[in-house]
Protein backbone atom coordinates (compact mmCIF):
# COMPACT_ATOMS: atom_id res chain seq x y z
CA UNK A 1 0.00 0.00 0.00
CA UNK A 2 2.70 2.41 0.85
CA UNK A 3 4.57 2.29 -2.47
CA UNK A 4 0.93 2.15 -4.03
CA UNK A 5 0.62 5.39 -2.71
CA UNK A 6 4.03 6.87 -3.23
CA UNK A 7 3.57 6.14 -7.08
CA UNK A 8 0.40 8.05 -6.86
CA UNK A 9 1.87 10.77 -5.53
CA UNK A 10 4.26 10.99 -8.20
CA UNK A 11 1.76 11.17 -10.72
CA UNK A 12 0.00 13.80 -9.08
CA UNK A 13 3.32 15.85 -9.04
CA UNK A 14 3.68 15.35 -12.31
CA UNK A 15 -0.03 16.29 -13.65
CA UNK A 16 0.30 19.14 -11.66
CA UNK A 17 3.44 20.72 -13.18
CA UNK A 18 2.18 19.78 -16.64
CA UNK A 19 -1.47 21.38 -16.10
CA UNK A 20 0.76 24.59 -15.60
CA UNK A 21 3.24 24.74 -17.99
CA UNK A 22 2.08 23.00 -21.19
CA UNK A 23 0.19 24.19 -23.82
CA UNK A 24 0.92 25.90 -27.23
CA UNK A 25 -1.82 28.24 -26.70
CA UNK A 26 -1.01 30.03 -23.71
CA UNK A 27 -2.07 33.88 -24.54
CA UNK A 28 -0.99 36.15 -21.33
CA UNK A 29 -0.48 39.57 -22.78
CA UNK A 30 2.18 42.03 -21.08
CA UNK A 31 2.29 45.06 -22.90
CA UNK A 32 4.57 47.60 -21.55
CA UNK A 33 2.78 50.40 -23.20
CA UNK A 34 -0.30 50.12 -21.78
CA UNK A 35 -1.76 46.62 -22.85
CA UNK A 36 -4.43 44.25 -21.09
CA UNK A 37 -3.42 40.95 -20.01
CA UNK A 38 -5.49 37.69 -20.91
CA UNK A 39 -5.93 34.25 -19.47
CA UNK A 40 -3.69 31.67 -20.28
CA UNK A 41 -6.11 29.38 -22.01
CA UNK A 42 -7.67 32.64 -24.03
CA UNK A 43 -6.90 35.52 -26.22
CA UNK A 44 -8.88 37.61 -28.41
CA UNK A 45 -8.52 36.73 -31.87
CA UNK A 46 -8.89 38.89 -34.61
CA UNK A 47 -10.08 38.13 -38.53
CA UNK A 48 -7.06 36.31 -39.66
CA UNK A 49 -7.10 34.15 -36.88
CA UNK A 50 -4.39 35.60 -35.33
CA UNK A 51 -3.86 36.85 -31.48
CA UNK A 52 -5.11 40.49 -30.93
CA UNK A 53 -2.34 42.27 -29.19
CA UNK A 54 -4.10 46.20 -28.13
CA UNK A 55 -1.79 49.20 -26.74
CA UNK A 56 -4.65 52.03 -26.49
CA UNK A 57 -6.15 52.82 -30.11
CA UNK A 58 -3.21 51.23 -31.42
CA UNK A 59 -4.19 47.23 -32.43
CA UNK A 60 -1.62 44.24 -33.69
CA UNK A 61 -3.31 40.98 -34.96
CA UNK A 62 0.11 38.37 -34.70
CA UNK A 63 -0.81 34.97 -36.50
CA UNK A 64 1.94 32.06 -37.60
CA UNK A 65 0.70 31.42 -41.05
CA UNK A 66 1.84 27.72 -42.59
CA UNK A 67 -0.88 26.91 -45.51
CA UNK A 68 0.75 25.77 -48.12
CA UNK A 69 4.38 27.81 -46.63
CA UNK A 70 6.78 26.78 -44.23
CA UNK A 71 5.38 28.51 -40.94
CA UNK A 72 5.94 32.39 -40.41
CA UNK A 73 4.72 35.34 -38.67
CA UNK A 74 2.37 37.45 -40.38
CA UNK A 75 1.20 40.58 -38.66
CA UNK A 76 -1.98 43.45 -39.32
CA UNK A 77 -2.15 46.75 -37.90
CA UNK A 78 -4.90 48.96 -36.74
CA UNK A 79 -5.53 52.10 -35.38
CA UNK A 80 -9.73 52.16 -33.48
CA UNK A 81 -10.18 49.41 -35.90
CA UNK A 82 -8.88 50.81 -38.71
CA UNK A 83 -6.76 48.96 -40.77
CA UNK A 84 -2.72 51.17 -40.79
CA UNK A 85 -0.70 50.72 -44.04
CA UNK A 86 1.88 48.63 -43.38
CA UNK A 87 3.87 50.68 -44.12
CA UNK A 88 4.09 52.98 -41.67
CA UNK A 89 4.34 50.11 -38.95
CA UNK A 90 8.05 48.58 -37.79
CA UNK A 91 7.66 45.56 -36.62
CA UNK A 92 10.95 42.84 -34.65
CA UNK A 93 9.73 39.69 -33.04
CA UNK A 94 12.31 38.15 -30.74
CA UNK A 95 11.14 34.54 -29.66
CA UNK A 96 12.92 33.02 -26.67
CA UNK A 97 13.53 28.91 -26.37
CA UNK A 98 14.75 26.63 -23.90
CA UNK A 99 18.35 26.61 -23.30
CA UNK A 100 18.31 30.87 -23.87
CA UNK A 101 18.02 30.37 -27.69
CA UNK A 102 16.76 33.69 -29.14
CA UNK A 103 15.50 33.79 -32.98
CA UNK A 104 15.29 37.13 -34.79
CA UNK A 105 12.35 37.91 -36.65
CA UNK A 106 12.05 40.80 -38.95
CA UNK A 107 8.92 41.58 -41.34
CA UNK A 108 8.17 43.40 -44.76
CA UNK A 109 5.80 44.80 -46.16
CA UNK A 110 3.73 42.10 -48.60
CA UNK A 111 0.18 43.52 -49.51
CA UNK A 112 -1.96 44.22 -47.00
CA UNK A 113 0.19 42.83 -43.87
CA UNK A 114 3.84 42.87 -42.69
CA UNK A 115 5.66 38.79 -43.51
CA UNK A 116 8.55 37.57 -41.00
CA UNK A 117 11.56 37.05 -43.04
CA UNK A 118 12.30 33.79 -40.70
CA UNK A 119 10.62 30.90 -40.45
CA UNK A 120 9.75 29.35 -37.34
CA UNK A 121 10.79 26.27 -36.71
CA UNK A 122 9.31 23.29 -34.74
CA UNK A 123 8.20 22.98 -31.91
CA UNK A 124 6.60 26.42 -31.67
CA UNK A 125 7.21 26.65 -28.11
CA UNK A 126 8.87 29.86 -26.78
CA UNK A 127 8.40 33.18 -24.85
CA UNK A 128 7.43 35.82 -27.68
CA UNK A 129 8.82 39.79 -27.53
CA UNK A 130 7.18 42.24 -30.05
CA UNK A 131 8.41 45.60 -30.02
CA UNK A 132 5.96 47.76 -33.12
CA UNK A 133 6.63 51.62 -34.53
CA UNK A 134 4.01 53.51 -35.36
CA UNK A 135 4.40 57.16 -36.18
CA UNK A 136 7.06 57.68 -33.48
CA UNK A 137 5.03 55.45 -30.81
CA UNK A 138 6.40 52.06 -29.43
CA UNK A 139 4.32 49.61 -28.52
CA UNK A 140 5.68 46.20 -26.59
CA UNK A 141 4.12 43.02 -25.96
CA UNK A 142 5.50 40.53 -24.52
CA UNK A 143 3.27 36.33 -24.02
CA UNK A 144 3.92 32.84 -23.86
CA UNK A 145 3.52 30.51 -26.80
CA UNK A 146 4.25 27.08 -25.70
CA UNK A 147 3.66 23.33 -26.63
CA UNK A 148 5.00 19.64 -25.96
CA UNK A 149 6.71 21.19 -23.05
CA UNK A 150 6.05 20.11 -19.16
CA UNK A 151 8.17 20.52 -15.86
CA UNK A 152 9.16 17.38 -14.01
CA UNK A 153 11.55 17.65 -10.66
CA UNK A 154 14.84 15.60 -10.54
CA UNK A 155 13.51 13.50 -7.76
CA UNK A 156 10.53 12.64 -9.91
CA UNK A 157 12.74 12.09 -12.96
CA UNK A 158 14.47 9.87 -11.45
CA UNK A 159 11.87 8.25 -8.92
CA UNK A 160 9.83 6.96 -12.46
CA UNK A 161 13.89 6.07 -14.04
CA UNK A 162 13.32 8.56 -16.52
CA UNK A 163 16.86 8.39 -18.15
CA UNK A 164 18.87 10.78 -20.70
CA UNK A 165 21.45 10.60 -23.11
CA UNK A 166 23.74 13.57 -25.19
CA UNK A 167 22.69 13.88 -29.06
CA UNK A 168 25.89 12.86 -30.42
CA UNK A 169 27.87 11.39 -33.53
CA UNK A 170 27.52 7.43 -33.77
CA UNK A 171 28.28 4.48 -35.78
CA UNK A 172 25.51 2.16 -37.27
CA UNK A 173 25.59 -0.70 -38.67
CA UNK A 174 23.29 -2.58 -41.44
CA UNK A 175 21.88 -5.78 -40.78
CA UNK A 176 20.63 -8.52 -43.25
CA UNK A 177 18.11 -10.80 -41.17
CA UNK A 178 17.89 -14.36 -42.39
CA UNK A 179 17.03 -17.59 -41.39
CA UNK A 180 19.03 -20.90 -41.59
CA UNK A 181 19.74 -24.62 -40.17
CA UNK A 182 22.66 -26.53 -38.01
CA UNK A 183 24.80 -28.82 -39.90
CA UNK A 184 27.20 -31.49 -38.70
CA UNK A 185 30.37 -29.71 -39.23
CA UNK A 186 31.84 -32.58 -42.45
CA UNK A 187 35.53 -31.29 -40.83
CA UNK A 188 34.62 -33.08 -37.55
CA UNK A 189 32.80 -36.07 -38.43
CA UNK A 190 34.55 -39.45 -38.46
CA UNK A 191 33.53 -43.07 -40.89
CA UNK A 192 34.46 -45.91 -38.53
CA UNK A 193 35.05 -48.56 -41.14
CA UNK A 194 37.43 -52.73 -40.72
CA UNK A 195 40.49 -52.42 -42.30
CA UNK A 196 40.11 -55.73 -42.60
CA UNK A 197 37.16 -57.60 -43.29
CA UNK A 198 36.27 -60.56 -40.46
CA UNK A 199 34.39 -61.46 -37.44
CA UNK A 200 32.77 -59.00 -35.07
CA UNK A 201 34.37 -60.63 -31.77
CA UNK A 202 33.07 -57.11 -29.48
CA UNK A 203 31.52 -53.65 -29.74
CA UNK A 204 32.33 -51.35 -26.97
CA UNK A 205 30.61 -48.68 -28.26
CA UNK A 206 26.67 -47.71 -28.53
CA UNK A 207 24.59 -44.49 -30.27
CA UNK A 208 25.16 -41.21 -28.17
CA UNK A 209 28.05 -41.76 -25.82
CA UNK A 210 30.80 -39.35 -25.64
CA UNK A 211 34.04 -40.97 -26.62
CA UNK A 212 37.46 -40.27 -26.25
CA UNK A 213 40.11 -40.09 -29.17
CA UNK A 214 42.06 -43.68 -28.68
CA UNK A 215 39.29 -45.55 -27.19
CA UNK A 216 38.58 -48.68 -28.40
CA UNK A 217 35.40 -49.04 -30.10
CA UNK A 218 35.30 -52.69 -31.77
CA UNK A 219 37.53 -55.84 -32.14
CA UNK A 220 37.43 -57.84 -34.85
CA UNK A 221 38.82 -61.20 -35.76
CA UNK A 222 40.92 -60.60 -39.46
CA UNK A 223 39.68 -63.55 -42.29
CA UNK A 224 42.90 -62.93 -43.76
CA UNK A 225 45.22 -63.52 -40.91
CA UNK A 226 42.88 -65.07 -38.42
CA UNK A 227 44.56 -62.80 -35.75
CA UNK A 228 41.79 -60.41 -34.07
CA UNK A 229 42.58 -56.45 -34.07
CA UNK A 230 40.98 -53.25 -32.30
CA UNK A 231 39.90 -50.26 -33.75
CA UNK A 232 39.87 -47.13 -31.71
CA UNK A 233 37.69 -43.96 -31.76
CA UNK A 234 39.82 -41.41 -34.53
CA UNK A 235 38.34 -38.30 -32.93
CA UNK A 236 36.72 -37.36 -29.91
CA UNK A 237 33.05 -36.49 -30.45
CA UNK A 238 29.60 -38.69 -29.98
CA UNK A 239 28.64 -41.76 -31.19
CA UNK A 240 25.57 -40.48 -33.71
CA UNK A 241 25.78 -44.02 -36.00
CA UNK A 242 26.37 -47.60 -35.28
CA UNK A 243 26.26 -50.79 -37.48
CA UNK A 244 28.38 -53.22 -35.59
CA UNK A 245 27.00 -56.16 -33.35
CA UNK A 246 29.08 -58.96 -32.28
CA UNK A 247 28.94 -62.54 -34.37
CA UNK A 248 28.54 -60.44 -37.46
CA UNK A 249 30.68 -59.85 -40.42
CA UNK A 250 31.76 -56.67 -41.56
CA UNK A 251 30.79 -56.79 -44.86
CA UNK A 252 32.48 -54.11 -46.16
CA UNK A 253 30.15 -51.64 -44.38
CA UNK A 254 30.29 -48.36 -42.14
CA UNK A 255 30.57 -49.60 -38.69
CA UNK A 256 30.38 -46.11 -36.61
CA UNK A 257 29.72 -42.70 -37.52
CA UNK A 258 31.56 -39.87 -35.04
CA UNK A 259 30.22 -36.57 -34.45
CA UNK A 260 32.57 -33.88 -32.69
CA UNK A 261 29.37 -31.32 -31.66
CA UNK A 262 32.32 -28.89 -30.21
CA UNK A 263 32.07 -27.58 -34.01
CA UNK A 264 29.23 -27.18 -36.24
CA UNK A 265 28.00 -25.15 -39.58
CA UNK A 266 25.08 -22.76 -39.55
CA UNK A 267 24.01 -22.64 -43.20
CA UNK A 268 21.84 -19.80 -43.52
CA UNK A 269 19.62 -19.26 -46.29
CA UNK A 270 20.26 -15.28 -48.75
CA UNK A 271 18.05 -14.36 -50.62
CA UNK A 272 18.75 -12.34 -54.04
CA UNK A 273 17.62 -9.16 -52.99
CA UNK A 274 20.57 -8.96 -50.40
CA UNK A 275 23.19 -11.80 -52.31
CA UNK A 276 25.03 -8.74 -53.52
CA UNK A 277 25.74 -7.27 -50.26
CA UNK A 278 26.91 -10.29 -48.06
CA UNK A 279 30.95 -11.18 -48.19
CA UNK A 280 32.76 -13.88 -46.84
CA UNK A 281 34.08 -12.54 -43.21
CA UNK A 282 31.32 -10.76 -42.50
CA UNK A 283 30.20 -10.90 -38.70
CA UNK A 284 26.56 -12.99 -37.92
CA UNK A 285 24.78 -12.78 -34.50
CA UNK A 286 22.77 -16.57 -34.71
CA UNK A 287 20.13 -17.37 -32.37
CA UNK A 288 18.24 -20.55 -32.09
CA UNK A 289 14.48 -20.27 -32.84
CA UNK A 290 13.44 -19.84 -29.31
CA UNK A 291 16.00 -16.84 -28.78
CA UNK A 292 17.37 -19.31 -25.66
CA UNK A 293 20.95 -19.92 -27.44
CA UNK A 294 22.68 -17.09 -28.77
CA UNK A 295 26.50 -17.18 -30.63
CA UNK A 296 28.47 -14.76 -32.67
CA UNK A 297 30.63 -16.11 -35.98
CA UNK A 298 31.66 -15.12 -39.16
CA UNK A 299 30.49 -15.81 -43.19
CA UNK A 300 33.50 -19.00 -43.74
CA UNK A 301 31.60 -19.87 -47.33
CA UNK A 302 28.76 -18.83 -49.81
CA UNK A 303 27.84 -21.39 -52.51
CA UNK A 304 28.32 -20.35 -55.70
CA UNK A 305 25.13 -22.51 -57.34
CA UNK A 306 21.22 -21.25 -55.84
CA UNK A 307 18.83 -23.47 -54.04
CA UNK A 308 15.50 -24.04 -55.37
CA UNK A 309 14.03 -21.48 -53.48
CA UNK A 310 16.61 -19.15 -55.45
CA UNK A 311 18.16 -18.32 -51.74
CA UNK A 312 22.49 -19.35 -51.55
CA UNK A 313 23.95 -20.61 -48.65
CA UNK A 314 26.36 -18.74 -46.53
CA UNK A 315 28.18 -20.69 -43.79
CA UNK A 316 29.39 -20.08 -40.76
CA UNK A 317 31.08 -22.50 -38.45
CA UNK A 318 30.28 -22.18 -34.98
CA UNK A 319 32.33 -22.91 -31.99
CA UNK A 320 29.60 -24.98 -29.93
CA UNK A 321 31.17 -26.61 -26.39
CA UNK A 322 28.20 -26.45 -24.74
CA UNK A 323 26.57 -28.15 -27.49
CA UNK A 324 23.40 -26.00 -27.54
CA UNK A 325 23.44 -25.60 -31.37
CA UNK A 326 22.06 -29.21 -32.65
CA UNK A 327 22.60 -30.46 -36.22
CA UNK A 328 18.75 -30.59 -37.41
CA UNK A 329 17.95 -27.38 -35.12
CA UNK A 330 16.68 -23.85 -37.23
CA UNK A 331 18.00 -20.73 -36.25
CA UNK A 332 17.85 -17.08 -37.31
CA UNK A 333 20.73 -14.55 -37.85
CA UNK A 334 21.80 -11.33 -38.47
CA UNK A 335 24.15 -10.51 -40.78
CA UNK A 336 26.66 -7.18 -40.86
CA UNK A 337 26.83 -6.00 -44.51
CA UNK A 338 27.14 -2.58 -43.78
CA UNK A 339 29.28 -0.02 -40.89
CA UNK A 340 28.89 4.11 -41.34
CA UNK A 341 29.20 7.03 -38.87
CA UNK A 342 26.47 9.94 -39.12
CA UNK A 343 27.37 13.22 -37.79
CA UNK A 344 24.10 13.35 -35.27
CA UNK A 345 21.85 10.14 -33.99
CA UNK A 346 19.53 9.55 -31.08
CA UNK A 347 18.67 5.82 -29.31
CA UNK A 348 15.51 4.40 -30.60
CA UNK A 349 14.58 3.86 -27.09
CA UNK A 350 13.85 7.17 -26.99
CA UNK A 351 11.26 7.76 -29.89
CA UNK A 352 8.14 8.69 -29.87
CA UNK A 353 5.21 10.55 -31.64
CA UNK A 354 3.97 14.36 -31.06
CA UNK A 355 1.03 15.26 -34.01
CA UNK A 356 2.43 14.04 -36.70
CA UNK A 357 6.15 14.35 -36.25
CA UNK A 358 8.83 11.18 -34.90
CA UNK A 359 10.14 13.24 -31.67
CA UNK A 360 12.41 13.31 -28.56
CA UNK A 361 11.83 15.31 -25.78
CA UNK A 362 14.85 17.47 -24.85
CA UNK A 363 15.88 18.35 -21.22
CA UNK A 364 16.85 21.58 -19.88
CA UNK A 365 17.29 21.14 -16.25
CA UNK A 366 13.73 20.02 -15.10
CA UNK A 367 12.05 20.99 -18.22
CA UNK A 368 11.50 19.13 -21.02
CA UNK A 369 10.24 19.90 -24.82
CA UNK A 370 9.53 18.64 -27.86
CA UNK A 371 12.30 18.35 -30.83
CA UNK A 372 10.64 17.61 -33.83
CA UNK A 373 13.08 15.09 -36.28
CA UNK A 374 13.90 14.70 -39.61
CA UNK A 375 15.44 11.11 -39.64
CA UNK A 376 17.27 9.18 -41.92
CA UNK A 377 19.12 5.43 -41.65
CA UNK A 378 18.60 3.88 -38.77
CA UNK A 379 19.71 0.37 -37.13
CA UNK A 380 19.41 -1.46 -33.82
CA UNK A 381 19.98 0.95 -31.56
CA UNK A 382 20.54 4.13 -33.17
CA UNK A 383 18.54 6.33 -35.86
CA UNK A 384 20.43 9.13 -37.32
CA UNK A 385 19.25 12.51 -37.26
CA UNK A 386 18.78 14.65 -40.22
CA UNK A 387 17.51 17.93 -38.30
CA UNK A 388 15.65 19.08 -35.47
CA UNK A 389 17.87 18.29 -33.16
CA UNK A 390 21.30 19.81 -32.21
CA UNK A 391 24.29 17.97 -31.41
CA UNK A 392 25.00 17.62 -27.50
CA UNK A 393 21.13 18.29 -26.52
CA UNK A 394 20.60 16.12 -23.81
CA UNK A 395 17.35 14.13 -24.80
CA UNK A 396 15.33 11.22 -23.23
CA UNK A 397 16.19 8.05 -24.04
CA UNK A 398 14.66 6.14 -22.13
CA UNK A 399 10.64 5.80 -20.29
CA UNK A 400 10.39 8.87 -22.55
CA UNK A 401 6.73 7.30 -23.03
CA UNK A 402 6.35 8.89 -19.14
CA UNK A 403 6.85 12.40 -20.52
CA UNK A 404 4.86 11.76 -23.15
CA UNK A 405 1.79 10.73 -21.19
CA UNK A 406 2.55 13.94 -18.68
CA UNK A 407 2.69 16.17 -22.24
CA UNK A 408 -0.83 14.90 -23.44
CA UNK A 409 -2.63 14.75 -20.06
CA UNK A 410 -1.69 18.51 -19.98
CA UNK A 411 -3.82 19.18 -23.52
CA UNK A 412 -1.05 20.30 -25.12
CA UNK A 413 -1.86 21.72 -28.43
CA UNK A 414 -0.72 23.75 -31.62
CA UNK A 415 -3.07 26.67 -31.52
CA UNK A 416 -2.15 29.80 -32.87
Amino acid sequence: MRTFMKTVKHLLLISLSAALLSACDIGETDSTAGGHDLPDTEYERGEHGGRLLTDGAFTLELAIFETGVPPEFRAWAMSAGVPIDPNQVQLNIELTRLGDRIDEISFNVQDDHLRGDTVVYEPHSFVVTIVAQVNGNIHRWQYDNFEGRTQISNETAKAFKVETSIATPAVLTEMVNVYGRIEPNSEQMRIVNARFEGDIISVQASVGERVKAGQPLIAINSNESLHPYTITAPIAGVITERNANTGEQTNGRRLFTIMNMSSVWADLAVFPADQSRVRVGAPVTIKSSTGESITTGTVSWISLITDTNQAVTARVVLDNPDGAFMPGMHVRAQIKVDEFEVPLAVKRTGLQTFRDFTVVYAQFEDMYEVRMLDLGRQDKEWVEVLGGLEVGTRYVSANSYLIKADIEKSGASHDH
